[in-house]
């Protein structure tokens, strides 16, 4: 998996620097924000779902700001590590991934109006598979996020390991979907039987029809995860990162995506996430190799 994991990150780190390349000259003579965004959907619904915050960010900062979606969680984490970006929305899990090779920081992370500083992992399935507990997921088909994926990776296959199951052996089938929006396309087609899925990402799927949820059935809930973080590299001038926090800081009550509102920004530090460590642990994953 490591092999195949490499070969993704050096192709979007190639698209990262391309991106990067093409905001030297930036169009109103401003300094530049190169900001990375998770492929936690189609690049251009990421694009669109952050606008508000792109353009607060504009404003705020006097600085052209240009937004890179990597074709993977491991692309921005290889564009954080090779300078091309400054700051990222990373997951829970690609940003401890970020830490151990590039030396990123996180300082805050966002509450929705329907989300605290936590959210949950959730395992879907059609009401029509059958499928009613992680007792019926065995010999079926199922899908994961990204192997870098916090809630459609990790969380999931630890919950697999807690309740006894092996997750390498208990399906027929498991894939790598991509994206959450994938997953949640992919259980309704019926091309896999389960998946793995944020459970924010779940309500926006409903809401956008790309799942039916009467033929939707949650077969199992994770414990609370700590919120995605945004980050900034560590060497960044000293009065930018202050800049960075405060902008984020006066955010209040903003459009995300269709049906989301970001309600604020709230400040986070590292030790926050030692439960995604401990998580990546349990399932003896050494860190360093997933790249």
């Amino acid at each position: 998996m490591s092999t195949r994991i490499n070969t993704l990150a050096r192709g979007a780190l190639v698209l990262a620097i391309v991106a990067s390349a093409l905001t030297l000259a930036p169009a109103r003579g401003e300094p530049v924000l190169n900001v990375g965004l998770v492929p936690g959907e189609d690049p251009r619904v990421m694009v669109n779902d952050n606008q508000a915050l792109l353009d607060h960010l504009h404003q705020s900062l006097q600085m052209d700001i240009k937004p890179f979606v990597a074709t993977d969680y491991n692309g921005v984490i290889e564009a954080l590590r090779a300078k091309k970006l400054d700051i990222a929305l990373l997951g829970p899990f690609s940003y401890v991934l970020a830490t151990t090779v590039t030396d990123v920081e996180a300082f805050a992370l966002l509450e929705t109006q329907k989300q605290g500083a936590t959210y949950r992992s959730v395992i879907i399935a059609r009401k029509d598979s059958g499928v009613r507990s992680l007792k019926d997921l065995a010999g079926k088909t199922f899908a994961f996020v990204d192997p870098s994926s916090t809630s459609g990776h990790l969380f999931p296959k630890a919950g697999l390991i807690k309740a006894g199951y092996n997750p390498d052996t208990y399906f027929s089938r498991a894939i790598f979907s991509g994206g959450h929006d994938a997953s949640a396309v992919a259980v309704q087609n019926g091309k896999v039987d389960a998946a793995a899925i944020a459970d924010a990402i779940l309500d926006i799927a409903y809401s956008r029809g790309m799942l039916k949820q009467d033929e939707v059935t949650v077969v199992w809930t994770s414990d609370p995860i700590p919120g995605a973080p945004i980050v900034y590299r560590r060497d960044l001038p000293a009065d930018l990162k202050a800049k960075i926090r405060a902008s984020f800081a006066q955010i209040r009550d903003m459009p995300w995506g269709p049906k989301t509102t970001i309600k604020r920004w709230v400040p986070t530090d590292d030790s926050a996430y030692d439960v995604v460590r401990d998580t990546a642990k349990l399932l003896n994953l050494d860190l360093k190799k997933m790249h």
